[in-house]
């Protein structure tokens, strides 16, 4: 199958919209419920074919698309934003390396999408411990790793600790799809005009 530059920024928005919740989480202590419920959903529908249906729709990213407009226009506000998206799709490069921690992945994605199921509710705090402790027992073992700032007193609690785990794992995932899709380090200095285009068609 042939991907196109507006799947590519798609996974993209992914990613940033994800990352754009970390720092929420990390600073506040909330998050917004349809935003994390979008990331989790988009770790369950592994099988999806196209990265529409992977995110619902394109509307279900346009916040993280227009993330993605600012930076790729020079206008991004978060200078933290940026260097974590960088560290995600480094990390996914190491991670697909990893068969062992892919499996694993798999398998405790597989068992929370049940718990999910049976709960009713993606974004569940119960789902989101699953997410979480996976992302810690897998991923957050390899490097480079992903280090999120925050209000000490929101990085202390278990469930804040939880959800932005959760958030980073969807973040993964979306950086694997962007590579599917053809991403590549040099669009970022080669393609941005393109890649700004494709952004303004999924914002219409």
């Amino acid at each position: 199958m042939s991907f196109s530059v507006d799947d590519r920024v798609l996974a993209l928005a992914g990613i940033a919209q994800a990352l754009q919740q970390v720092r929420r989480i990390a600073e506040t202590g909330h998050s917004e419920a349809a935003v994390v419920r979008t990331a989790v959903d988009s770790v369950f529908r592994i099988d999806a074919a196209t990265p529409q249906e992977i995110y619902g729709s394109a509307s279900h990213v346009a916040p993280g698309l227009r993330l993605l407009h600012n930076y790729l226009s020079s206008q991004g506000q978060d200078e933290h934003l940026p260097r974590l998206a960088l560290s995600v799709l480094q990390l996914e490069r190491r991670f697909v390396r990893e068969h062992e921690i892919v499996a694993k992945v798999s398998t405790g994605i597989e068992r929370a999408q049940s718990q999910a199921t049976e709960l009713g509710d993606s974004a569940h705090p119960d789902v989101l411990a699953s997410l979480g402790g996976l992302y810690a027992d897998t991923i957050s073992n390899l490097k480079p790793r992903v280090m999120v700032q925050g209000n000490p007193h929101y990085l202390g609690q278990a469930g804040v600790v939880a959800e932005i785990r959760a958030l980073l794992l969807s973040a993964v995932r979306s950086a694997v799809l962007w590579r599917q899709t053809g991403g590549q380090y040099w669009d970022f200095l080669f393609s941005r005009k393109a890649m700004l285009e494709a952004v303004a068609r999924q914002l219409r």
